[in-house]
């Protein structure tokens, strides 16, 4: 075996030793949240991003896939803070993440009448919010709806996967800021905020990392 096959099969070895160790903190949160044990979610929830970003390192990932998925982790690991101000850092850690997939997106072309669908989906939600948000978050959470808003129409340019990550993320973070609102929740709402913020950064980093790989093909 020459050196070269010998370092794959260590990286592939790694590689799915990573996502084993993802798809586990995965369930340990979302059973917790589900059990009402706050401590497994406070462990499980810190590891996620770092696992995920680790596995996207071995598959070979974009550096700024990798940036994209440590900004999620900060906003992760703020939003488990019960404190304004500490809402308010998550959100724009978020929002660093967001701006590193819009450039892996590039210009690359989307549907414009997707793009007609989220602007409505955009106005329509920020208008309803808007009276029942907390005054000090009402332009912090309209703007920042304007960036994810932006990154889930865009996330489509790579495909199915990736756009249905995008829309994903939308979804979660619009739970959160129904919860915020004080409007009615879903069972168990956390549940469902981490459910969909995990399948959107899983699905986005797999969009991406399918797309790198036909990029590298087509090159070569």
């Amino acid at each position: 075996m020459s050196a070269r096959t010998a370092t794959a099969a260590a990286t592939g070895t790694l590689s799915r030793v990573l996502l084993a160790a993802f798809a586990l903190a995965v369930a340990v949160d979302l059973v917790s949240l589900l059990a009402g044990a706050d401590l497994g979610h406070r462990i499980a929830k810190p590891l996620l991003m770092p696992l995920l970003a680790a596995y996207a390192a071995t598959r070979g990932a974009p550096r700024l896939l990798i940036v994209a998925l440590l900004f999620g982790w900060g906003g992760d690991v703020f939003l488990l803070l019960d404190a304004d101000w500490a809402f308010l850092v998550g959100m724009g850690s978020f929002a660093a993440g967001h701006v590193c997939y819009l450039a892996l997106f590039g210009r690359r072309r989307t549907s414009v009448p997707l793009g007609g669908v989220y602007a409505v989906a955009l106005v329509g939600t920020v208008v309803l919010l808007w009276p029942d948000l907390p005054a000090d978050l009402r332009i912090p959470v309209a703007g920042y709806s304007l960036l994810l808003a932006a990154m889930a129409y865009r996330s489509s340019a790579l495909g199915l996967t990736a756009g249905a990550g995008g829309a994903l993320f939308l979804l979660s973070d619009t739970l959160i800021a129904t919860g915020i609102a004080e409007w009615p929740q879903l069972p168990a709402p956390d549940f469902w905020i981490m459910a969909t913020y995990i399948a959107a950064q899983y699905l986005l980093t797999t969009g991406v990392l399918t797309q790198a790989y036909g990029e590298r093909s087509t090159a070569a």
